[in-house]
């Protein structure tokens, strides 16, 4: 059962995966499980947490919710541990500089327009300041990274201590 943190829906289940199957499907996207990403989950994981809320939230405001779970999947295609990203003199940092990796990367394998694009590259905003979200959509997705983020680092917790309990 394909599942996104905090949530027991099985997405397969869902209109939401007939929207992103043929990324997700991809023998490049599926290269992102092997990489940690925020402790506990993997990159692939939190790339398919981000493009379920984006689009449930995108979906909810009547915003193009199909282009944000793309957009969402999409985000953090990057294939280097970030721990390991040392950037040399006058390069940008790996906030500012990641978002620029996964949008050439997707676009390499991938069609992306240009709402997908900005949603992209604009995901890490405001820490990359210069990068200001030019649709409704880029906004959403720089709250549902960091929801995610969150969810991500402590559900594992609260399970580890609901189980503790039952005990």
């Amino acid at each position: 059962m394909l599942k996104a943190v905090g949530s027991k829906k099985n997405l397969f289940e869902l209109p939401f995966y007939t929207y992103i199957s043929d990324i997700f499907e991809n023998e490049e996207i599926q290269k992102l499980a092997n990489f940690k990403h925020h402790i506990y989950t993997t990159r692939l994981q939190h790339s398919l947490n981000v493009a379920y809320y984006n689009y449930l939230i995108c979906k909810f405001f009547r915003l193009n919710a199909v282009s944000a779970a793309r957009a969402g999947l999409l985000h953090d295609m990057f294939y280097y541990d970030r721990k390991d990203y040392s950037k040399e003199n006058g390069e940008k940092s790996h906030s500012a500089r990641h978002p620029e990796i996964a949008v050439e990367n997707a676009r390499e394998h991938f069609y992306v327009d240009p709402l997908e694009c900005d949603i992209i590259e604009k995901h890490m905003w405001p820490m990359a300041i210069r990068r200001v979200p030019k649709y409704k959509e880029s906004y959403v997705i720089v709250f549902v990274d960091k929801y995610c983020a969150i969810l991500e680092v402590i559900a594992p917790k609260y399970q580890k201590l609901k189980s503790k309990f039952k005990k």
